[in-house]
């Protein structure tokens, strides 16, 4: 059993968590091991991390319509000193935004997002060209990373949704929104959107119901009058919370953002307030998403890989048995031929020549057999790429089918994936119980509940994470 390699991504991850999120830093430490054994099984390459499925970073999206409440927000909220003109509710690309210690604004290309295991849209083009062969080489029409130098970006990543219209209902941009959602740990959605009536804004509500129980969503209101109060301002929320309640939305936090409306001039910091409290929780969100992202990982290497290598294998037996049943069957038909023409029946029941005979089929069927199988193997590894392409898989389930075409697994009746045993079976499930600790940690450290046993290492992560803080 070979040791893998640990990955740079994994390695640079280590690094930044060892001191200030050891939670994480465990995290990424279980990834390794994870790693080793989809390497043992051949599912990933030396250089490759099962980590780099999902983002690291605490990640905040926003979605608007057509009016300029979301371009307004995010240049009085983001700061003034940089007018972000690439930001407008016109905007056709889901734009990332990240901090910068460079005071001038950068605007890089789709492609840094697409081949950076880093960012929330990594190799998304794969997934593009599932949905619209060719599209995937067009990733810089649908994305784009901007640098900026401000306080509220550090340490986070803003994904600018492009507004919904009518004109971008396309397929690719709503693949997009759904992968934003997905990968995001807070959605900003401001309200001026349900005032709209496009199929993608009906495709983001059931996005939204999907989600009910996460609270993942924060309403932003940016219609409030000159004489707003507390309870104009609650009564406004009631209105939309109705609104919203008649379309199956029931659950999410609604904000008036009454500074934007009533005044044209730069607000306090203070008016934000509230978003910046539900930013402040981002990176706790971030935490249980990554290991939510483990624990998914171990999950469907039992629940989906397995299964998938384990139907190749046995399609892959049928057939190369009823490929040698076809030729033992012509065999045996020639020999029934002979026999009533020419009466060999004496000959294979002599004790010398019968035996002769015997091995000679064996000597002809054997290699036939063997022959037949790798042909047929090639075109099982085949369909399983395909099929990795279709469940959007990082782990190369053809590479590990091909580990079972060995001579021993030809011959014999052997339906397991080479390397799926006891030993493996114990290792994923030794992880899954250290992924529940870590959630255990992270939960302890929000209440007052001391009383659970954990592991030596699972303790001295939560003690490192209580010093971070």
């Amino acid at each position: 059993m070979a040791e893998k390699i640990l990955s740079k991504y994994l390695m640079n991850l280590e690094k930044q968590f060892a001191s200030d999120n050891p939670v994480l830093h465990q995290v990424a430490e279980i990834f390794q091991e994870l790693d080793q054994i989809e390497y043992d099984l051949g599912l990933i390459n030396a250089d490759e991390t099962t980590a780099s499925k999902d983002s690291w970073w605490p990640i905040v999206s926003l979605i608007g319509g057509s009016s300029i409440a979301k371009s307004k927000f995010m240049n009085s909220y983001l700061g003034s000193e940089q007018l972000l003109s690439g930001i407008q509710a016109s905007s056709h690309k889901f734009t990332v935004l990240m901090d910068s210690p460079q005071p001038n604004s950068v605007t890089l290309q789709g492609t840094a997002l697409d081949v950076d295991p880093r960012y929330p849209f990594y190799q998304v083009s794969r997934k593009i060209d599932r949905l619209q062969a060719g599209a995937g080489s067009r990733i810089n029409a649908f994305l784009e990373l901007k640098t900026l130098q401000s306080e509220r970006l550090k340490g986070k990543l803003f994904i600018d949704a492009p507004a919904v219209v009518s004109s971008q209902a396309a397929p690719v941009v709503s693949l997009l929104t759904h992968h934003m959602i997905d990968h995001s740990d807070l959605v900003l959605i401001f309200t001026d959107i349900f005032e709209q009536d496009f199929p993608l804004i009906e495709e983001l509500i059931d996005q939204i119901i999907a989600y009910q129980d996460s609270n993942k969503f924060v309403y932003l209101i940016d219609d409030a009058g000159e004489s707003l109060s507390v309870t104009n301002s609650n009564a406004m929320i009631s209105l939309w919370q109705r609104k919203l309640s008649d379309r199956g939305i029931n659950t999410g936090q609604f904000i008036v953002l009454a500074e934007l409306a009533n005044s044209s001039a730069m607000p306090k910091p203070s008016c934000f307030s509230q978003i910046d409290q539900r930013l402040a929780n981002v990176e706790h969100e971030r935490s249980y998403r990554v290991l939510d992202a483990l624990e998914k990982n171990i999950v469907d290497i039992e629940n989906t890989v397995i299964p998938e290598v384990k139907r190749g294998i046995m399609l892959w037996k049928e057939r190369s048995t009823l490929a040698s049943v076809i030729v033992l069957s012509f065999v045996a038909m020639l020999a029934i031929f002979a026999e009533i023409e020419l009466g060999i029946l004496e000959l294979l029941i002599d004790p010398i020549i019968g035996p002769i005979a015997l091995v000679s089929l064996i000597a002809v069927m054997l290699p036939m057999h063997l022959i037949t199988s790798r042909i047929l193997a090639k075109l099982i590894i085949q369909q399983l790429n395909e099929r990795q392409k279709e469940l959007h898989l990082m782990e190369n389930i053809g590479e590990m089918f091909e580990k079972n075409i060995t001579f021993f697994r030809m011959i014999l009746p052997v339906f397991e994936p080479a390397g799926w045993n006891k030993k493996t079976k114990a290792r994923l499930w030794q992880l899954r119980e250290s992924t529940k600790e870590l959630v255990q940690a992270l939960n302890d450290h929000f209440s007052s509940h001391q009383d659970y046993q954990s592991s030596n290492a699972t303790t001295k992560a939560k003690d490192f994470y209580d010093k971070s803080l």
